[in-house]
């Protein structure tokens, strides 16, 4: 089978004691050990899709963002994530965007010299140029052509990952999520973006920017409503983004499922066939452990909206998509992927 996996992962890992400082003291050492030890004990569990568990990186979308030409990084005045008063920077686009060197593209060679399984890489997404970013109006006073510029810079870093023989490539985009709020659609109109139309804009440069992706590339979406130290920022169901997200051509969409603030399956009957749909149903944000029952019951309702064959599961996000980490131990984290793949052997046999 082709990425994704029936049963699949978003990407980042909780870190192990000790990288954060190692880090801090560029100790690439640690860091590759403790990449090595991560992709051994991903293997071990029978994952087919292995990451480097974003440890060579603080941010799930700073790191990359800020090695941008034209992308610097500020203080965040926008929306908190609930039940923190810790926001983490924003990029802001203050010059031309272009994609001048490789960026992160050794990290991915490491971690397939680590693997024989498939070596899957994250990169935030084109839109997090914009949604989540500061305004800087001298940047850019014609906005069609940052977008246009914005596809040209990610189409160069496809290319490099697929040149450094990346198969597996996700674009993580909390962007139409966060779309889906309400509030954040107010917001956006007062920094003068409609909210009817952003959607298709993002799609739109997304398109652009996998034009010319080389065959046998599977380059896949993540979306949800924010993953900081097990908070999260927005809420809705996806009714409002589904037809243009879907747009996208990539070849799935692993989409947030784990509780009522991501509404129900019906936007799912937009799907495209023959694209897959990753549903996020094992939560990532606490230690419960969800039942098999409670998730084959969840993949059947979906199914009602999508074939079976055009459904996988996946946690619902990354366990730590800022080096801080979620709210549970590794323990924890390693039973729920192992729950992911008892649940998809059982379903997809």
């Amino acid at each position: 089978m082709t990425p994704p996996f029936r049963a699949d992962q978003v990407g980042s890992l909780l870190r192990p004691p000790g990288l954060a400082e190692a880090r801090k003291r560029k100790d690439i050492s640690f860091q590759q050990n403790a990449i090595r030890d991560v992709v051994a004990r991903q293997e071990a569990i029978g994952l087919q899709a292995v990451t480097d568990g974003e440890f060579s990186r603080d941010w799930w979308h700073l790191d990359f963002l800020a090695q941008l030409e034209g992308v610097a990084l500020k203080t965040n005045p926008g929306p908190r994530f609930g039940g923190t008063e810790e926001q983490p920077p924003i990029p802001v686009v203050t010059g031309k965007v272009s994609y001048s060197r490789q960026i992160m593209v050794e990290d991915f060679r490491f971690l397939k010299r680590c693997t024989s399984r498939t070596a899957k890489f994250t990169i935030p997404s084109p839109s997090m140029l914009h949604l989540r970013a500061g305004r800087a109006g001298i940047a850019y006073q014609d906005m069609e052509e940052f977008w246009s510029d914005a596809a040209a810079a990610y189409r160069a870093a496809i290319a490099a990952f697929a040149a450094a023989g990346c198969a597996y490539l996700q674009l993580d985009d909390v962007a139409f999520a966060y779309l889906c709020d309400p509030k954040i659609r107010d917001n956006c109109r007062r920094n003068g973006d409609d909210p009817e139309t952003l959607p298709r804009t993002y799609a739109d440069t997304i398109n652009r920017a996998l034009q010319g992706r080389p065959p046998g590339m599977a380059i896949t979406m993540h979306t949800c409503r924010g993953n900081f130290k097990s908070a999260w920022v927005a809420e809705g169901g996806y009714e409002p983004v589904a037809e243009a997200m879907f747009s996208c051509a990539v070849d799935g969409f692993f989409m947030e499922f784990d509780s009522a603030r991501a509404g129900g399956f019906e936007p799912l009957r937009l799907l495209p066939r023959g694209k897959k749909a990753v549903l996020g149903l094992v939560t990532s944000k606490s230690a419960e452990l969800e039942s098999k029952d409670h998730l084959k019951k969840r993949i059947d309702e979906a199914a009602r909206f999508v074939p079976l064959e055009d459904l996988c599961l996946s946690p619902q996000c990354g366990f730590s998509s800022t080096h801080h980490g979620n709210r549970l131990t590794e323990a924890e984290q390693w039973r729920k992927l192992e729950r992911v793949i008892e649940v998809a052997n059982e379903v997809w046999p």
